[in-house]
Parts: structure tokens; C-alpha cells; sequence
């Protein structure tokens, strides 16, 4: 949406009887926006002042009021497409998931393509992908492609191979085993390709909406010319600035720093591949995969010099660089070359520059230090912890529990100063930002928690200050109006350490209370979405 005063950001509306999440007053119950601005935060017997001179109070009705959520990490061609089509993240088996597929094919008979995402063998009590010759069966023949839900491997029908040439020689090509790697991408480019037009916006108009109804405000879209294609990123950035909605702020994963640019990206950054998952075997490690017999390590896309020209290009452009690094040997090379860009620079350029990487799992003491050393931010999502994490987990299975214990050290990262943004990877795991600082309160490794008012933080002020910006995601006077209304039950403060809790929720600590979030509750509901003033979501019958 255009960041430009509009008519009806002129409206000045007086929010009140309900508890507003403010560092300007810990105790506010009331705020006034302006011009599309918070103007005042405040008590209810101050508000009484407003009450005349506003076009509109809005009663809370004991309602709380918080800043918007930034996702900061999203595919949202990908997550409208999951919205409007195939999801196979609910099949509890290959059979489950084949009658899905074959449902979606009967009831989609023009489309040119079938696209699908979300299926997790390793969750399956088959413990396998559904085959290629299984594939052409249930798509009676058509194109179609089936993404993991880590969307580094996918399975594909013949059909769609025969529209790529050449991709049974490319890297990642076995006959019988998921695509993964360069023939992984070349499919994914002509699977995107035959998508039209009208499929691929009202795609962007599902997710949009999705995330405005779940109290987002501001999306991090992560395209690429391996993720997604070049009309697809300026189309979504295009609808954003038209139509009411989550504002998307732009990156684009490419070497080619120019192309970046020219396309309206704020970064040559986002998933450009440092390595890829953990689940397809495929992020790369200093030692090999605990559960193959091959010593297999995964896959280095980009080494240590590449990242350095990368970072200083960037730079000196004055565009963020970001890498996607999961695996502990990405990670080192992440760290190696952007130290090297700051030997060429120096220190405060690289630091001044705010560059990210996206999931940063597996982390070492050395790599934390690296990071609060050269100002990189952590672009991090909780939910993999709670989908994947714990000793019975994927990423036990993958690589043991002792170095799965170590995924995701959240607590670590803040102790060093690390500044961290969460999101969700949508449609790896789902738009659910209260869900998402849960799981970074109550990661299933204890060592690894946060507080709750932590993990909100990096929900929202942190994505802001992912993008540079330092003036917005809490609601004190002059702050952008990106805030949401919620319906939930008593307001604490959830610490790790009970110590801490306790201080906290003493009146004299001026701590604000956040939504209890212990696994098992509900969440809180979105009633109302508000993007620099102008109402994007409102729950009906409310």
C-alpha cells in the first residue's frame, strides 16, 4: 500500500476502553491516531480530553491493542497458492495424500497445471514420497508438482519433466528419489511459468488477506530467480502498493545486484542459497547426515569469496545482502565472508548496512559472536522448533539428538546482542504469528527459550529493524498506526527464568502485560488490522 497520505488517513479516531501494549505507558488504555500516526497514548480518564475533537471512537470493550506483526520471511505466491489449491501438510499418510491429489485433480480439470505443497514423508508411516509413475496416475496425466514442506525438494508427473529439457542430466535429477537441487529449480521455473496471471493474483489476494486477518501488517516477500520469477515479485509488489492489505517490502535472491534494484527490491538478499534444508538432506554440515549411510554432507551453493563480493557490492550499493544458511558449514561460510567484505570496508559500513540471514539454525559459540560482531540479523522461525524439533523430532532423526539439541538458540543469540526477526517461511509452516512467539517462548529445548514480551518484540519491532527502520512496530506517538485489536483472556508476563516473571508482573516494574500463550490455551483473536491507518481486516459480527 503507497505510504502517501490519502483522504481517509486524514480521519483522526479516538481507541479506547481496552488495553494498548505501549513502552510509553505501561498502563495505557487508549490511543489517538492521526494522519495515519499514532498522535497519543494514554489513560482512559485522559482520553476523556479527545473525546470531542475526533472523527471516530472506536470502544475496545476491553480489547487489547498491539503493534502489527511482521512476517518476516514469506513466499506469498506460494502461501495463496496453498490457500487456493493443493495442502498436503494435513495427510497423515501417503495414502491420505494420494487421495487428496487425485480430489484436487478431479476438481480442477482446466487447469493447464496442478500445483500442491506440504507433504512430509518422514511423518508418514509409509516413510517415502509418492513415485513418479503413482504421480501420472492420480493427475490423469497432467503437470504436476508436489513440494515438500521445506520447499527444497519436490516430486513431479512426467508430464511436467517433459516441459524442461535437459533436466534428467541436471544436479539433483534420481529417478526415483524427490528433485532436489538444479533440476529441483529448472521444474519449479516451468511449474511457476504455467501458472496464469488471474491464478497467480488471486493467489496474492488469498495470502494478503490470510495475513491481514491474523493481525499482520507488513510482509518480507523472499523471491528469487530460483524461488519464484520476475513478474511474480513486481506483480505482488505492484497489487500491495494498490490495493488495501499487509504492506510487502521486497527481496530479491540474486548475485546480480543491479537486477535487484531495477525491480523495486530493498535487498539482494532473502534465500539467496547459501545451502538448503535439513530436511532433504541438502543443508550443509561439517559432518555428515547422522541418518544416511553415505557420509552425505548436503550441499554448498556459495563460498566464503562469493559472499564477500556479494556483501561488499551490496554495500557500497547501499542495498542489504542476506543469505539463506541452515546448516553449520553455510553458516561458517556466511560468517567468513562477510567478515572479509568488513576487512575491505571496515567494520561500521558492514554493521551500518544491516544485513540478514534467513533461519540460521545451527549455530555454533563462534558463529553468535560473529553475528552480534558484525551486526547481522537473525531472520529466524520458531515454528520449525515445534514442528521439527525435540528428541523423537526430524532434526534428531537427520542429525542426532546431541546436535539437534543445539538448533535454534534463541536465548543465546539475544544474550550476544543478535537482532533477531521472526517469521514463518510461508507455506513451509503456516502464517501464525502468536503461534510463532509460543514457540520461541517454549522451544523444546529449554535452553533455547525467550521471554514472551522477547519473542513479540521480534515479531514486530524486530522485522521493522530488519529493513532499517528503527522508528516503528511499537505504538508511541509518531510511530506508523500498524496495530491490531485482539480478543484474549488475562494479560502475564512469561519469562524462562521464574525470577524474572515475578519481577515483571510487580505494578512498580511497569512491565506491559502480553496474552498467556502456555501451550494448550487458546490464542488470541484477531478482531480488527490496521496498516498506517487504514483498516485492512475487521472480524465480522464483531
Amino acid at each position: 500500500m503507497d505510504e502517501s497520505l490519502s483522504k481517509t488517513e486524514h480521519r483522526t479516531v479516538l481507541l479506547r476502553g481496552g488495553e494498548v501494549h505501549s513502552p510509553a505507558d505501561p498502563f495505557a488504555t487508549a490511543m489517538v491516531v492521526e494522519r495515519g500516526h499514532v498522535a497519543w497514548v494514554g489513560s482512559e480518564g485522559a482520553a476523556d480530553a479527545f473525546a470531542s475533537g475526533v472523527d471516530e471512537v472506536i470502544d475496545l470493550e476491553g480489547a487489547l491493542v498491539t503493534p502489527a506483526f511482521v512476517d518476516a520471511h514469506v513466499h506469498t505466491t506460494a502461501t495463496g497458492l496453498a490457500l487456493t489449491g493443493l495442502d498436503l501438510s494435513a495427510a497423515a499418510s501417503l495414502a491420505e495424500a494420494a487421495e487428496m491429489i487425485r480430489a484436487h485433480a478431479a476438481a480442477r480439470p482446466h487447469d493447464r497445471i496442478l500445483i500442491g505443497h506440504g507433504w512430509d514423508a518422514a511423518r508418514w508411516p509409509e516413510r517415502r514420497a509418492p513415485r513418479r509413475e503413482e504421480l501420472d496416475e492420480l493427475a490423469g496425466g497432467r503437470p504436476l508438482y508436489l513440494t515438500r514442506i521445506d520447499v527444497h525438494s519436490a516430486v513431479v508427473t512426467t508430464a511436467l519433466l517433459d516441459l524442461v529439457p535437459g533436466v534428467r542430466a541436471l544436479t539433483g535429477f534420481r529417478a526415483d528419489e524427490p528433485l532436489t537441487g538444479d533440476a529441483h529449480h529448472a521444474v519449479r521455473a516451468a511449474a511457476y511459468a504455467a501458472v496464469s496471471s488471474g491464478q497467480r493474483t488471486e493467489a496474492q489476494r488469498a495470502a494478503r488477506a490470510r495475513a491481514a486477518s491474523l493481525g499482520i501488517g507488513t510482509l518480507h516477500e523472499c523471491g528469487g530467480p530460483e524461488i519464484s520469477s520476475e513478474d511474480d515479485f513486481t506483480g505482488l509488489l505492484d497489487l500491495a502498493r494498490a490495493e488495501p492489505g499487509p504492506r510487502v517490502v521486497g527481496y530479491w535472491a540474486d548475485l546480480d545486484i543491479e537486477r535487484a534494484r531495477a525491480i523495486g527490491a530493498v535487498g539482494a538478499a532473502g534465500d539467496l542459497f547459501a545451502d538448503g534444508s535439513l530436511g532433504s538432506h541438502t543443508a550443509c554440515l561439517h559432518d555428515p547426515y547422522a541418518d544416511l549411510a553415505d557420509a552425505r554432507t548436503g550441499v554448498a551453493h556459495l563460498d566464503a569469496a562469493t559472499i564477500a563480493a556479494h556483501v561488499v557490492a551490496c554495500t557500497e550499493a547501499g542495498l542489504q545482502a542476506g543469505f539463506h544458511a541452515i546448516g553449520d558449514a553455510a553458516l561458517t561460510a556466511v560468517v567468513d565472508g562477510v567478515r572479509a567484505a568488513s576487512e575491505k570496508l571496515g567494520l561500521g559500513r558492514i554493521r551500518a548496512a544491516r544485513h540478514r540471514v534467513e533461519h540460521a539454525e545451527m549455530l555454533t559459540p563462534e558463529t553468535i559472536a560473529a553475528f552480534a560482531e558484525l551486526g547481522l540479523t537473525a531472520s529466524v522461525q520458531p515454528a520449525f522448533d515445534a514442528a521439527w524439533g525435540g528428541e523423537r523430532g526430524m532434526y534428531a532423526e537427520r542429525l542426532g539428538a546431541e546436535r539437534a539439541r543445539t538448533l535454534n538458540p534463541y536465548a543465546a543469540l539475544l544474550r550476544s546482542g543478535v537482532p533477531l526477526a521472526f517469521g514463518s517461511d510461508s507455506p513451509v509452516t503456516p502464517l501464525d504469528p502468536w503461534g510463532t512467539v509460543r514457540a520461541a517462548a517454549f522451544h523444546r529445548t529449554p535452553e533455547h527459550r525467550i521471554s514472551v514480551r522477547a519473542a513479540f518484540t521480534a515479531h514486530t519491532r524486530g522485522g521493522w529493524r530488519a529493513v532499517g527502520r528503527d522508528d516503528a512496530g511499537t505504538l508511541v506517538p509518531g510511530a506508523p498506526a500498524d496495530y491490531a485489536v485482539w480478543r484474549t483472556g488475562e494479560l502475564v508476563v512469561q519469562a524462562p527464568d521464574d525470577r524474572v516473571a515475578r519481577w515483571s508482573t510487580d505494578p512498580r516494574s511497569g512491565t506491559p502485560g502480553l496474552p498467556d500463550l502456555t501451550p494448550g490455551g487458546e490464542l488470541p483473536v484477531c478482531l480488527r488490522t490496521v496498516v498506517l491507518g487504514h483498516t485492512v481486516f475487521e472480524r465480522p459480527n464483531e
